[in-house]
């Protein structure tokens, strides 16, 4: 395993981890119980992966490193006992799935790659692997999900997947490629937390009258 590698699967605990936090500091702001805890920063965690997988007929790939799901469950509970020592546990959710959401969207699209997908396939398992677990959680809390906010979210991890298919099918080498990917994914989503940007949302308009031909 080159040095790179090593450190792209360093990256994938890391974003395991950050967003199993991310999925307890939901279930505190809901005071589930431990189990709940557990539950949420797992779908969080591990959401937007198993349906990348079971999608493109891949081997769920937290099966077979379950430290991965010892992981998001001890982070879990050492979020249950420490949650109220945040003050803004909202700020930090937002700013932990933003981290998740861009290591997600280029790891999720090589992984599509390597499994033999078409370029635009990838950017759509990117933006799946990226987006899917906080939609879960979402989902699971009885929140609004972010990806149906007008937020810029799925947009993010969509131009991130994006700017590392392109890459990738340029040939400038893996290493830029998901390193820029990733950059792009995570300072977009970065970018829409600190200045409030987001997409148009539809406004209700009056219905039009039709002439009446009775």
């Amino acid at each position: 395993m080159s040095t790179f590698d090593e450190l792209l699967d360093a990256l994938t605990w890391a974003a395991v981890a950050v967003l199993a936090i991310a999925g307890a500091l939901s279930a505190s702001r809901k005071q589930l119980d431990p189990v709940g805890f557990i539950l949420i920063a797992c779908l969080c965690a591990f959401g937007g992966g198993t349906v990348r997988d079971l999608i493109l007929g891949a081997p769920v790939f937290w099966l077979a490193v379950p430290g991965m799901v010892g992981l998001a469950a001890g982070l879990a509970v050492a979020v249950f006992f420490t949650a109220h020592l945040v003050e803004r546990r909202f700020v930090v959710l937002l700013w932990a799935d933003a981290v998740g959401l861009g290591l997600f969207a280029v790891l999720g699209a090589e992984a599509a790659l390597r499994a033999g997908a078409s370029p635009w396939v990838a950017v759509l398992m990117g933006t799946i692997t990226a987006t899917f677990g906080g939609l879960l959680r979402d989902i699971a809390t009885a929140e609004v999900p972010l990806i149906l906010r007008r937020e810029i979210y799925a947009s993010a991890a969509a131009l991130g997947a994006l700017v590392f298919v392109l890459l990738h099918e340029a040939a400038v080498g893996r290493v830029p490629a998901i390193s820029a990917g990733g950059l792009v994914a995570f300072g977009a989503r970065a970018a829409a937390i600190l200045t409030g940007w987001s997409l148009p949302a539809y406004r209700a308009r009056p219905g039009r009258d039709y002439p009446d031909h009775r």
